[in-house]
């Protein structure tokens, strides 16, 4: 099968759920599933700003299902709060792991459950929604995916594995980009423990490239068209909008012949349609390299064991499924 980005394959009666649903790639993905059939939930930090989203989405897409769910990817309670709601649903077939600080804090901030802020949202926080809703994907058989939204700023740091919490040395910009590096190399440990134990379900990354939300087409009030600014405009030669940054990762999603441990992007690295631009060892397009690789230190199975115990020890898991 040949994928077309415009013309996606039928969803009708799947249920994808989308942290950080409310805006920015998170919202572009509901849109695009939306149109595609899939019934989506919005997982969204606030409430209101979950609303308007999804009258956003209503708007575009007439008929769609859509509906709203209350997180905080950085909190545990919450976290295990929505996985419950998420579990009475009729069915789940995708949950795409996307909520994040994009924005570290220029001081090392704490989570309510004492995580370094940026990990516990980006990545701690993800690996819990996933733990306690994979029995839910598990009933939707082949079609059940994990999708995480990856970064390319993961491959442009060093992990610090007797410090992932950056208790000895935090700055803004180490914390976003390790915070990625965890959750990627974790999806990855996740696909090789999902196919060790014959689940179903597939878990994979992909990454929205250089994306701009001055660059999307208006969506509503949820997406208001404004003018670049002069920054902006500098950065439009190398940068798609989050319309089409949110490409690689509905490919990732509904995909029939996207697999566990693959890793999508913009065929260009920063820009361009969706593709298979790397992933573990053993799966068709395996590599890290490129401009829209993973990395090396993602698709490296220590590196992926280590960040997935850490991950699940956080919130008193064993690493074992």
């Amino acid at each position: 099968m040949t994928w077309d980005h415009r013309n996606p394959p039928a969803v009708e009666g799947r249920t994808v759920a989308i942290t950080g649903g409310s805006s920015g790639v998170g919202l572009w993905t509901a849109l695009r599933l939306a149109e595609a059939g899939a019934d989506t939930v919005l997982m969204c930090r606030g409430l209101d700003k979950g609303e308007q989203a999804a009258d956003a989405v209503r708007s575009a897409v007439p008929g769609a299902n859509v509906r709203t769910v209350q997180v905080d990817t950085s909190s545990g309670d919450s976290v295990r709060a929505a996985a419950a709601e998420l579990r009475a649903l009729p069915r789940l077939d995708a949950l795409v792991n996307n909520a994040g600080l994009l924005i570290s804090p220029k001081e090392r901030q704490v989570s309510v459950d004492g995580y370094e802020l940026t990990l516990a949202t980006n990545a701690l926080g993800h690996v819990l929604l996933t733990r306690e809703v994979l029995p839910q994907l598990e009933k939707s058989g082949d079609s059940a995916r994990v999708v995480w939204v990856g970064s390319m700023a993961a491959k442009l740091t060093r992990t610090t594995p007797d410090d992932l919490n950056l208790e000895r040395g935090y700055n803004p910009w180490l914390a976003y980009a390790q915070s990625k590096l965890v959750m990627q190399a974790a999806a990855f440990e996740l696909h090789r423990r999902l196919t060790a134990a014959g689940s179903p379900v597939r878990s994979l990354v992909a990454h929205p490239g250089y994306s701009l939300a001055v660059r999307s087409e208006p969506l509503g009030e949820a997406a208001p068209e404004r003018e670049p600014t002069p920054a902006e405009l500098l950065q439009y030669p190398l940068a798609q909008g989050q319309d089409g940054g949110a490409l690689p990762v509905v490919r990732a999603a509904v995909d029939p012949e996207a697999l566990g441990g693959q890793f999508y992007g913009p065929r260009g690295g920063l820009k361009g349609e969706p593709v298979v631009a790397g992933g573990v060892e053993g799966v068709p397009g395996a590599g890290h390299g490129g401009l829209g690789g993973p990395g090396k230190l993602s698709v490296n199975p220590v590196v992926g064991r280590a960040c997935w115990a850490f991950a699940s020890r956080a919130w008193g898991l064993a690493p074992e499924l």
